[in-house]
């Protein structure tokens, strides 16, 4: 789901606790949660409702000032014909982001690194040539880097996510550079660290 930046602060501070949204079938289910600029999102319940159902309350609860203006900004950005309300919170902080800043890696925490970084290059080689591009070029445009790599952007940033899922990136206003867990790996397998 996406959120503006006004309703990932209220999900934060607890302002906010529904999201609405028309799709055909629901997009997310009660119990998942999703990761966003603010932290984790959890999402608690998803139910379908009439528009009719939907109370100033509700709407105050989404962030919008009556039942009225959320309807129109739903409606707005409909991707389906079924309304949804969606109970929600603030899950926490992004678990990727103490991994990043975790540069202290002992010998068996390399080693599973090793062995995730081989797997990932079953199929080609590319994991440590990625990091070592971000490493040399952070701040860098997602499209100039995929083509340094010969590639297409968007595998590009699918690979990317992936290093980020081990907590060895980061992403940047424009491009990524390396957290400080990837500097470490990095210069371990450089045989520096």
């Amino acid at each position: 789901m996406i959120f503006t930046a006004a309703h990932l602060e209220g999900i934060r501070s607890g302002a906010v606790t529904l999201a609405f949204r028309r799709w055909d079938r629901p997009r997310v289910r009660a119990g998942s949660s999703q990761r966003t600029a603010i932290g984790v999102i959890a999402f608690d319940a998803v139910d379908e409702i009439a528009p009719a159902e939907v109370t100033d309350a509700d709407a105050e609860a989404a962030g919008f000032p009556s039942a009225e203006k959320l309807l129109a900004f739903v409606d707005k950005k409909a991707h389906g014909p079924i309304l949804y309300r969606i109970a929600l919170r603030y899950g926490g902080a992004d678990p990727r982001q103490a991994l990043r800043e975790n540069a202290e890696l002992s010998a068996a925490e390399l080693e599973t690194l090793r062995r995730r970084l081989a797997r990932m290059d079953a199929n080609g080689a590319w994991t440590e040539a990625t990091l070592r591009l971000i490493g040399e070029r952070p701040a860098v445009v997602s499209t100039e880097l995929a083509h340094a790599m010969s590639m297409e952007r968007q595998p590009f940033k699918i690979r990317v996510r992936r290093l980020k899922e081990l907590g060895l990136t980061e992403s940047l206003e424009v491009g990524y550079r390396l957290s400080p867990r990837g500097r470490a790996v990095l210069d371990r397998l450089d045989g520096s660290g």
